[in-house]
């Protein structure tokens, strides 16, 4: 999707300056991240635990408790990037991979769409990182997940997206919402 002119290509994303008329006419310039987008999963174990990873990032310079997730490859539709990293970063395989919703990273600078689902009937397996990857499983009950959140042990704005919004589409499964 060319938005501008090409500052930097990277393995996972773009950089391009865009060109944006305001209302009155005047130019402007924006340096945007275009990026393929991304699946985010919320691993739901049959106790009703929710599986976290802890994940070196290094633009944060620490571990981070978070959702596993991935970057989209070519091609790749949410749901089998989904199922991919699951196995990849967790172990887990899912019998079912229901989609929850889409929201953009951060709009100002990035085209990122990630995309949000409930991974449900899991089966254990081994892990198949990545090579630097360091990402241990955390199997945690949910209540812990939102004091987690609650209290800034998870800074990640995804695991934070996808755990409200999961407690909020759980609580409201009586009205009509699937269920995981």
């Amino acid at each position: 999707m060319p938005l501008g002119h090409l500052l930097h290509r990277s393995p996972k994303f773009d950089v391009v300056r865009a060109q944006r008329r305001d209302p009155a006419g005047r130019e402007h310039a924006h340096e945007i991240v275009v990026h393929p987008g991304a699946a985010v999963i919320l691993p739901v174990l049959d106790d009703g635990r929710i599986v976290l990873i802890r994940n070196w990032r290094v633009a944060a310079g620490a571990e981070l408790l978070e959702l596993p997730a991935g970057t989209l490859e070519p091609g790749e539709a949410p749901s089998a990037c989904a199922a991919r990293e699951l196995q990849e970063e967790t172990g887990f395989r899912a019998s079912r991979i229901t989609p929850l919703t889409r929201f953009f990273s951060s709009p100002g600078i990035c085209t990122e769409v990630l995309h949000l689902f409930a991974a449900t009937g899991l089966s254990a397996g081994p892990q198949s990182l990545d090579a630097g990857e360091s990402i241990r499983v955390e199997p945690t009950p949910m209540e812990d997940a939102l004091a987690a959140v609650r209290n800034g042990q998870i800074m990640d704005a995804k695991s934070i997206a996808g755990i409200l919004f999961y407690d909020r589409w759980r609580t409201a499964a009586g009205d009509g919402a699937p269920t995981a």
